[in-house]
């Protein structure tokens, strides 16, 4: 049943059956783990009464019939191979039970650390042979390196093998490059996301490994603004070609996380074509219950909104799901 206020209208309708791809869990021994590594203000609390019962909950109440979990900020990495390796296989593991328990409600993207190459192949291995898992969740950067940096391909010619799913999360920045009383999330994490798909289209890895699904979250932070730009004031390489950026980013998903408003649907929506954009809530960091009121308040195409909501993750996951 609905937990909804009087003000706030029932989306736990029986016809909804959204499936969310930006959803994260936080588990406690993981945020214990790492509660010295977050910034002042994001420590334990934001874990503090999180569990999947808790989820499902709020999950009935938005409509959503499956959620996937994957990590958010600040990861694994923290310039520590023997940390890295703990907690990705405790994060991964927890992750792996949840899914267990309730099987038709969650799914998974592994975390790994891929400046840690050997310790990201093998947890790759694991994760998608082992615990099943539905792809792996990736950060824009890691110390200051972005994915398309030559440190990370033997990590994306793995995955292309695979023909894996990889969600690409924005990483934690820093303060120092945002206005003051401005969290650096706010704009920077949009922005290291543009800057990692532009590191991938530069470098080649679209084009060497057409196999990796990659999803951007936060509807591609900048990216459908600037691809034109971008494609206008080329190198002359043939990696950034116009015609060549126009195709490798049509082959790209996004997610509509912190993206459910006019503007920012509107801009998304022309530069990408309908198949490529999956629903997604940043839940339950952001109210999954409000994300979803905003999303049902926008006028949309119904078959395009059908297609967001549950359609396109279904051909995205190519495993079986509810209904």
């Amino acid at each position: 049943m609905s937990t909804a206020t009087p003000a706030t209208p029932p989306l736990d309708r029986a016809d909804a059956r959204r499936i969310n791809v930006h959803h994260h869990f936080l588990p406690p021994a993981y945020m214990k783990a790492v509660e010295d590594h977050l910034p002042p203000g994001r420590g334990r609390q934001r874990a503090a009464d999180w569990t999947p019962e808790r989820d499902i909950a709020e999950m009935d109440a938005a409509g959503i019939e499956l959620a996937l979990g994957s990590i958010s900020i600040p990861g694994v990495w923290f310039g520590d191979i023997g940390l890295a390796r703990r907690l990705m296989r405790l994060w991964n593991e927890f992750a792996a039970n949840v899914v267990r328990d309730h099987p038709r409600r969650f799914g998974f993207f592994a975390t790994i650390a891929p400046p840690d190459v050997e310790g990201a192949l093998r947890e790759v291995e694991y994760a998608l042979d082992v615990l099943r898992a539905d792809g792996v969740a990736l950060m824009s950067s890691y110390d200051g390196r972005w994915l398309g940096d030559d440190a990370f391909r033997p990590l994306m010619r793995e995955l292309d093998r695979r023909n894996a799913t990889a969600f690409v999360h924005p990483a934690g920045v820093g303060e120092d490059q945002t206005p003051p009383g401005v969290k650096a999330h706010v704009l920077e994490g949009p922005f290291d996301t543009t800057r990692t798909i532009a590191s991938l289209l530069k470098n080649g890895t679209f084009a060497s490994c057409p196999g990796i699904r990659f999803i951007f979250a936060h509807g591609g932070g900048a990216m459908p603004f600037l691809a034109g730009r971008l494609a206008a004031l080329t190198d002359g390489s043939a990696a950034m070609a116009p015609e060549n950026i126009r195709r490798q980013l049509s082959r790209l998903y996004f997610d509509t996380a912190l993206s459910i408003n006019e503007p920012a649907l509107a801009a998304l929506t022309k530069f990408s074509p309908p198949s490529q954009i999956l629903l997604g809530t940043d839940s339950p960091i952001i109210p999954a219950r409000a994300e979803i009121a905003a999303w049902l308040a926008i006028d949309l195409d119904p078959g395009l909104r059908r297609l967001v909501e549950r359609d396109n993750a279904v051909a995205l996951l190519r495993r079986d799901r509810p209904g």
